[in-house]
């Protein structure tokens, strides 16, 4: 994630639609007040769900499922289930996988048919260090998968440098399969490329029988959906709104979140700034904030025995459950130099509400899920997964 930073071993349906469902009637009655929001809580606690695993990078779950697949960096995909861990990996590519700093297994996605298709998808760094993009499928048994892949869907040159692979893999609330990888180290500027696909969100159409499409609305007629990201290695959509909120590894001084709301197009075509900027900071120059979009959150690099340290920031969610009706809104992130959560809620345009959470963990995140019912996890460096609970 960092230049030479941290070693890392290294989706409540929407509510009822506007006067339809029960209850709901046309005219003829007093207008209520809308109820009053929900307060934000004063703590929150951590439940311990499973430990064990080795640099577990991301956790998701197929639709309508109670499984969770956990994934390690190391190339090996375990299936939680019923409280425990199955011993039979449900994918393992470790033969095929670079585990070297931050290259590794790095995401997964399910198709958002998976239960009639069985599709689901893997980002990882090959042996050679390139960034892949591949498609695999379920086998017969729905706690092991079919070993080799069906396509390789994308490939990307990356094997100059072992670190800035992003790797977050998530099918978006259009259909597309969205994929964010790194500058490579931004020693040919990519960040500012757009004719490369380093230092991007891509956005990919993956619904034919091998490899992609372009999708014809996107901004350059390539995969390239959103640049001037520098390491995006977690991002993620608010399922209630659709929009985008990316966790930006810095460089030198300045971590970032960058949010491209639904209603400004979802990110097509913005520019994030590095490696112009650095957060809102400049970074080098000449710099011109035109044609930018500046964070809505940055924070600044600690290096203090004595306190909290803070070099890079691991993004997460936004928080869409029942149990913690005051976190409605409220994106969670942390930071893999220290212990604690922190959270903001996105409004007008700003991170208001910005709060860091009492709550302790034994080891630094790595990464944020969320499962089908909209709860929140964290899932540790030293391989444990918490539960964000009341």
């Amino acid at each position: 994630m960092k230049r030479a930073g941290w070693p890392v071993r290294i989706l409540l349906l929407v509510a009822l639609a506007a006067g339809v469902g029960c209850g709901s009637k046309k005219g003829g009655g007093p207008t209520q007040p809308p109820p009053p929001p929900t307060p934000l809580p004063a703590n929150i606690s951590l439940d311990f769900v499973e430990g064990g695993f080795s640099s577990p990078v991301c956790m998701t779950q197929p639709p309508g499922d109670s499984r969770m697949f956990v994934v390690e960096q190391s190339g090996r995909i375990k299936v939680f289930k019923n409280g425990a861990t199955l011993g039979a990996s449900f994918l393992d590519i470790s033969s095929l996988v670079s585990v070297d700093y931050e290259r590794g297994l790095l995401g997964m996605a399910f198709h958002p048919s998976y239960v009639t298709n069985g599709r689901f998808y893997v980002c990882y760094t090959r042996t050679d260090g390139d960034v892949v993009v591949a498609r695999y499928h379920v086998s017969s048994n729905p706690d092991v998968a079919v070993a080799t892949a069906d396509d390789i869907v994308l490939t990307i040159e990356h094997s100059g440098h072992p670190s800035h692979n992003g790797g977050t893999i998530v099918f978006g609330p259009d259909g597309m399969l969205y994929v964010s990888v790194g500058d490579g180290g931004d020693t040919d500027a990519s960040g500012q490329n757009t004719g490369d696909l380093l230092g991007n969100i891509l956005r990919i159409d993956v619904s034919g029988a091998s490899g992609y499409t372009v999708p014809a609305n996107n901004p350059f007629g390539s995969p390239v959906w959103s640049y001037g990201l520098r390491n995006p290695w977690k991002f993620s959509f608010d399922r209630s709104t659709g929009d985008l909120y990316i966790g930006d590894v810095g460089e030198a001084e300045w971590e970032e979140v960058d949010v491209a709301t639904a209603a400004s197009g979802r990110g097509r075509g913005v520019n994030f700034g590095w490696s112009m900027y650095e957060g809102t900071h400049c970074y080098h120059a000449p710099c011109s904030p035109a044609g930018k979009t500046m964070p809505v959150l940055e924070y600044a690099h600690i290096y203090d025995p004595g306190q909290e340290n803070a070099y890079c920031i691991i993004g997460g969610y936004v928080y869409r459950g029942s149990a913690i009706p005051g976190l409605q809104g409220h994106y969670f992130y942390g930071d893999v130099a220290a212990k604690s959560l922190r959270s903001f809620k996105l409004s007008g345009g700003a991170a208001t509400e910005r709060t860091q959470w009492n709550v302790t963990l034994n080891d630094p995140p790595l990464s944020f899920a969320q499962d089908n019912q909209g709860e929140l996890y964290v899932l540790t460096l030293g391989g444990q997964i918490f539960r964000i609970a009341p």
